[in-house]
């Protein structure tokens, strides 16, 4: 399981980094999503036993998420626009994939609750709209999230986006890094987290400040996203999926979000070799999860 929880992870973390759809939306795909978010609450809230528990399970994704993570920033990101049409070819491959899979697990509740279709609508329009009215586009990028730049309102600022963004990056549907693109910290932050990498310390406060958001993000969000999934499950079933699907039209449009804005994907610029290998590794992942997990 050590093999599968990197991989995981490591798909995560590459998720997460660039925009498009978000980490939540990797968990989900690959089946571990419940589980992901009950280990959190577990380490969070959880007895002894249970934090126990859920730390072992997140040190393994968290491997893999950091080495993926650091990949990105390092090296993915900086080619990141010259090859934006193949890696959101690429997601849309995982995401098209997904969803078929997504309903079939839970085939039986839904169909408990035909009614909760309307979270789906609700969850596909959210995820359209957000990017449809996405302020990012030509925004300027020009400001620093640098120590000596920093003052209360940009304090209050980042703060609160770490807080959203990685609301987005547990949920499955619009990444977090989209939400901070819509901020227009999408280039800051990333910026400064390799310029800490390199141990250029100037942007340290700003990150901790980020960081702190994020912490903060993940006990709200965490907590709720529990409730609903064991209190209205097939309703948050329903929103998850249209979050996901709705992420599709995300996807198509994030060319126009870069900080030097591109068009929307179009047929001339899909790619369907990186369309086909996302299609082929989301059961292929599916596939090395029951192998490994017959193994153990």
């Amino acid at each position: 399981m050590y093999t599968l929880n990197f991989i995981r992870g490591f798909c995560m973390a590459l998720a997460d980094s660039v925009p498009g759809v978000s980490g939540g939306t990797v968990a989900f795909i690959l089946g571990f999503y419940d589980q992901f978010v009950n280990s959190l609450n577990h380490l969070i809230s959880g007895n002894k036993e249970y934090r126990i528990k859920g730390l072992k399970f997140l040190s393994k994704i968290g491997i893999g998420w950091v080495v993926g993570f650091i990949l990105s920033v390092l090296f993915i990101t900086s080619i990141f626009e010259k090859n934006i049409y193949k890696i959101n070819s690429l997601f849309l491959g995982f995401i098209i994939a997904s969803v078929p899979l997504i309903i079939k697990s839970e085939k039986k509740i839904l169909k408990e609750n035909k009614k909760g279709i309307i979270f789906l609508v609700l969850g596909i329009v959210t995820v359209c709209l957000m990017t449809y009215f996405n302020p990012a586009t030509g925004s300027d990028y020009s400001f620093s999230v640098k120590s000596e730049n920093l003052n209360l309102p940009l304090i209050l600022y980042i703060f609160i986006s770490g807080m959203i963004a990685i609301s987005a990056m547990v949920l499955p549907g619009i990444s977090g890094s989209t939400i901070l693109l819509i901020f227009g910290l999408y280039v800051p932050i990333l910026g400064a987290i390799k310029n800490v990498i390199k141990f250029n310390f100037d942007y340290l406060l700003g990150i901790v400040i980020f960081s702190c958001g994020v912490l903060v993000g993940i006990l709200v969000t965490v907590r709720i996203v529990r409730y609903l999934l064991k209190t209205y499950r097939s309703q948050t079933i329903y929103c998850i999926t249209g979050l996901m699907i709705g992420s599709i039209y995300a996807v198509i449009m994030g060319p126009t979000s870069l900080e030097t804005p591109k068009p929307p994907m179009r047929i001339e610029t899909f790619s369907i070799l990186f369309f086909a290998v996302g299609v082929i590794l989301v059961p292929g992942l599916e596939k090395l999860k029951i192998l490994l997990n017959n193994k153990n």
